[in-house]
């Protein structure tokens, strides 16, 4: 596949996201909620296509928005498992842009590891890294929360948070409240509306 420029990357990854990702029927989601829809956004960052996609649109939020705060951005990742696709890709496009200086992913745990080193974040994350807290759906802001306070836990500090896909159910808000902004790639509406 060739290259794709930003616009042309965001618009055919939104199309693999409405066909891959999104069902209709009675769901509870996570938060207990329930729903007539559900956003199952691994499809899509499992995908090979859309994997190459996720990262090349990832990467792009994250450098506009580190451009606009005049920072260097070194690490991103967030809570396992919706995060770590996503991280990943991210990694993959920032060492093909600037393979002097990629942005390292890194995965937070739901519980630190028992045995070894014991560690709540793998990868190549270290304590007073300036980092990105990712995540593939935001509904009520809870794992991206705990990600959030993973990483603070570790010595790291979080710029931002990007998420794929804002469900636009108030988690956004509940993070901006906790003083980080959030960029999000696609609301819930550019994915339920028309023109699939």
């Amino acid at each position: 596949m060739s290259t794709l420029d930003i616009s042309q990357a965001k618009s055919r990854l939104l199309q693999i996201l409405r066909a891959k990702s999104v069902f209709h029927g009675d769901f509870t989601l996570a938060s207990g909620a329930k729903s007539n829809y559900y956003i199952d956004c691994r499809l899509t960052t499992l995908d090979a296509e859309a994997a190459s996609l996720v990262g090349q649109v990832i990467y792009h939020l994250i450098q506009e928005r580190a451009r606009e705060l005049k920072i260097t951005i070194k690490g991103v990742g967030g809570l396992t498992m919706g995060a770590d696709p996503i991280a990943l890709a991210t990694g993959m496009r920032s060492f093909q842009e600037n393979p002097s200086a990629p942005i390292q992913p890194f995965v937070v745990r739901k519980a630190p590891k028992s045995h070894g080193q014991t560690k709540l974040i793998e990868g190549n994350f270290n304590a007073g890294d300036k980092v990105v807290v990712i995540d593939d759906v935001v509904t009520k802001g809870d794992s991206t929360i705990a990600a959030i306070e993973a990483v603070k836990r570790e010595g790291g500090d979080v710029a931002f948070v990007v998420v794929l896909v804002d469900r636009q159910q108030g988690g956004r808000e509940k993070i901006e409240a906790l003083g980080y902004s959030v960029v999000s790639a696609f609301t819930k509406d550019d994915l339920l509306s028309a023109g699939k």
